[in-house]
């Protein structure tokens, strides 16, 4: 398959650039609660029949369908939000104690111009509980930095076995309107 991002400016359009990076990773399996952050990402990988997409109910679902792709041969990437890692600290155990690859794509809320103040708490909280669980934690706040950031965690986690959380800077998704 060509990848989408050949003609594209990364500034504008970094979320195919993003699917591009994941599919050169090998990522068969795709496991999300729906998030306007990830939206377009969710609908390059609905579109592509080469990859399972599974819509969650909570996100901590997400972790056992990581644990079992891996175990079934195939790859998976798990995309939430800062406010759904509180819900995964305890499932966050599983692969950090098995040592299953997990790779997750995580959308910040509670920072920059953020209106809700319910997002705000988790927000804080969401690097130092990820790393306290025992979580590698990398952030990215410009497209350019992302790509390369989960160009480098899919190689950490895939090949190293690892537990990484790629997190998403609120000002590279941009203010929410509502």
């Amino acid at each position: 398959m060509p990848t989408l991002s050949k003609a594209r400016d990364l500034s504008v359009d970094w979320p195919a650039e993003l699917y591009d990076t994941l599919k050169a990773a090998s990522v068969g399996v795709m496991s999300y609660v729906p998030d306007a952050g990830h939206s377009t990402l969710i609908k390059l990988f609905g579109a592509d029949r080469d990859v399972v997409t599974n819509v969650l109910t909570t996100e901590e679902e997400g972790i056992a369908i990581a644990a079992g792709s891996w175990l079934g041969g195939k790859r998976s990437v798990l995309l939430m939000q800062s406010s759904g890692v509180g819900n995964c600290i305890n499932m966050l155990s599983l692969p950090v104690q098995a040592r299953f690859p997990l790779m997750m794509l995580v959308t910040m809320r509670g920072e920059w111009a953020e209106f809700n103040p319910w997002q705000i708490p988790m927000g804080q909280a969401t690097q130092a509980a990820l790393v306290a669980i025992g979580v590698t934690v990398f952030r990215a706040e410009t497209s350019s930095d992302l790509i390369e950031t989960v160009a480098q965690a899919a190689t950490m986690a895939f090949e190293a076995d690892q537990q990484i959380a790629v997190l998403i800077g609120q000002r590279l998704l941009g203010k929410k309107k509502w």
